[in-house]
């Protein structure tokens, strides 16, 4: 099938992971704003759920998806390797939680998050109270699981617009390995949940 394009359309039109975002890449330092624009919606789920990830409750982790992305864009021209943006993204959303949470960054649960944020039209506080137990013990689970696990489910589970080809990218991973892998980090969760008695 013959990919069709106007010459309106902007030169990463088809293009996927990290062909897309160096092609964009290359534009943006081009000062093409559409390239900026392409960048910043694409790949914001991704440093988001970096974010979050690292235990930042959401207006810490919007500043920190802010910080990101006013570094790439004032670092853009020296960017080594354009096809390791993502990469280079999830590396810098890191530290910048890191160095958030290190000045004392107020953290918080995200249990205790959602239960400040419940509508007051929820019908039993029993039922909020058997959900917050449980959401507890699921985020104990994952806790436990090595590193790499909870990188892979972040950026799999939680990242859902994300591309198998980009967390491959991300993770140095075949990108054939991604599902496998996937799937034995969700067994181990399950088995770390049955261990809290919270599987079922």
């Amino acid at each position: 099938m013959t990919d069709v394009r106007t010459a309106e359309d902007p030169p990463w039109e088809g293009l996927h992971g990290s062909e897309r975002y160096a092609v964009c890449l290359h534009a943006a330092r081009a000062g093409n704003r559409r390239a900026r624009a392409t960048l910043v919606e694409d790949l914001t789920p991704l440093v988001w759920h970096v974010a979050r990830g690292n235990g930042l409750p959401n207006a810490v982790a919007e500043d920190v998806v802010q910080t990101v992305w006013l570094a790439l864009f004032s670092h853009i021209d020296t960017l080594a390797e354009p096809r390791a943006l993502a990469g280079w993204l999830i590396t810098t959303t890191r530290r910048e939680a890191q160095r958030v949470r290190g000045k004392g960054a107020n953290q918080m649960h995200l249990t205790d998050e959602m239960a400040e944020t419940l509508p007051s039209t929820q019908p039993q506080p029993e039922d909020e109270a058997l959900r917050a137990d449980r959401d507890s013990r699921l985020w104990r689970a994952f806790a436990g699981l090595p590193e790499k696990c909870q990188e892979l489910l972040r950026l799999t589970v939680l990242g859902g617009r994300t591309e198998y080809r980009l967390v491959a990218e991300a993770m140095h991973m075949p990108r054939g390995s991604i599902g496998p892998t996937r799937g034995r980090c969700l067994n181990t969760l399950r088995e770390l949940l049955d261990t809290e008695g919270g599987g079922g």
